[in-house]
């Protein structure tokens, strides 16, 4: 009687440790990368009982929800993201609220641990936008030209033709085209012009009898300087025998224009995102883009064998046989943008868990009453003798 006491005590101390599991589980439902975890049961040799024996993290993923906000990352597939502490200490988590701090760095809304990622190489390294906060200037070295130019057109003037120096300081130039036909069928004689009204260069264009640009006559060099520094652009007006570019075709009206100049000033970021690789993608306009570092992950032979902590992050002695790898790589998951993996918490079985843990706690209960009155019992029939 006095073992089925034991046993019975054993099974009401079990049984409230699950239910803790069950209630973490449930007040973890809406906390984003966290993962339930279930109670298992051993036996105690001897028939003397039964004990928690540990808790197994479930290792299906949450739903993915987005979110809109560029820094919040979620995993689609295996991998965690890898953290690490103000001591060089990683931890991982499938949680990803980041955001970039006031020095550049990509951390961990809750923690504050940075976010890493890998280099070239294969090292683990921070996330820092600090050095791409701006792009520097590029010098134009090309101006592209489209349209037509009627055959029977006089002069033709292109303006707002904006271009940069090397320092990515803005020029506007101009530049008009005469028709030179009456000398050499097809000519056109270029004069360009700065801002203040100078000419900085002049030539001339031809066309074929198809309209199309004439091999030799079809590019044009402006020889430029900018404070004591030389540039060259070249005015490009299409590949010849093509209609890629310029043309001289009668019955068009004259419509000719820039169709692009390359080069830019000192931009500053305005956009950023990763993509499904992990890699950052910054933003500097409509056409300049640039590549930056990537998220790192790492994955674990055996996810259950983890568990959670605080800060939703995992641990277990199965965190020192992690893999590091790049998203997208072999097992590695891919990254969504914009997205969180909500909680694989599932509010009907832990429910049904519940109810099972209620119905064994009240068995051990009653077998602990029923215990103590028979031993109530000897007790009084043996003082009575």
């Amino acid at each position: 009687m006095f073992q089925a006491l034991f046993n019975s005590l054993s099974g009401l101390f079990s049984f409230s440790k699950s239910l803790n599991t069950v209630s973490n589980n449930i007040s973890n439902m809406n906390t984003p990368g966290f993962r339930g975890s279930d109670s298992f049961f051993s036996n105690i040799n001897g028939s003397r009982g039964v004990r928690v024996a540990g808790e197994g993290m479930r290792s299906t993923a949450g739903d993915i929800r987005q979110t809109g906000n560029a820094t919040d990352l979620a995993v689609d597939g295996d991998g965690f993201f890898v953290l690490r502490d103000a001591d060089g200490n990683l931890h991982y988590t499938r949680a990803g609220q980041f955001r970039f701090n006031d020095d550049g760095i990509l951390v961990d809304t809750v923690s504050g641990f940075e976010v890493m990622g890998l280099d070239e190489g294969g090292s683990l390294v921070s996330i820092d936008i600090d050095t791409y906060r701006s792009l520097a200037a590029e010098p134009s070295t090309q101006v592209r030209f489209a349209g037509n130019l009627a055959p029977g057109s006089t002069t033709t003037s292109v303006n707002s033709i904006v271009m940069y120096d090397p320092t990515g300081a803005a020029h506007t130039l101009s530049a008009t085209f005469t028709n030179n036909s009456s000398a050499t069928p097809g000519s056109f004689l270029v004069t360009v012009v700065d801002e203040s009204g100078a000419t900085v260069g002049s030539g001339e264009i031809r066309f074929r009898t198809d309209g199309t640009p004439l091999t030799g006559f079809s590019e044009l060099t402006l020889d430029l300087t900018y404070n004591g520094t030389n540039q060259s652009v070249v005015l490009n007006f299409g590949t010849p025998g093509a209609l890629d570019g310029a043309t001289s075709l009668s019955g068009m009206a004259t419509n000719l224009a820039t169709r692009s100049v390359d080069g830019h000033g000192v931009l500053g970021l305005s956009d950023l995102s990763f993509d499904e690789k992990g890699v950052l993608q910054l933003i500097y306009s409509e056409t300049e883009k640039q590549q930056g570092p990537q998220i790192a992950l790492a994955t674990f032979p055996d996810e259950s064998a983890l568990r959670m902590t605080a800060g939703r992050m995992v641990s277990g002695a199965a965190t020192n046989e992690r893999e590091i790898g790049r998203p997208g790589d072999g097992r590695f998951g891919r990254i969504a943008d914009g997205s969180l993996e909500m909680s694989n918490v599932d509010l009907t079985q832990e429910f049904a868990d519940m109810i099972i843990i209620q119905r064994g706690y009240q068995a051990s209960s009653r077998v602990m009453t029923v215990s103590n009155e028979m031993l109530e019992q000897l007790y009084n029939s043996t003082r009575g003798g």
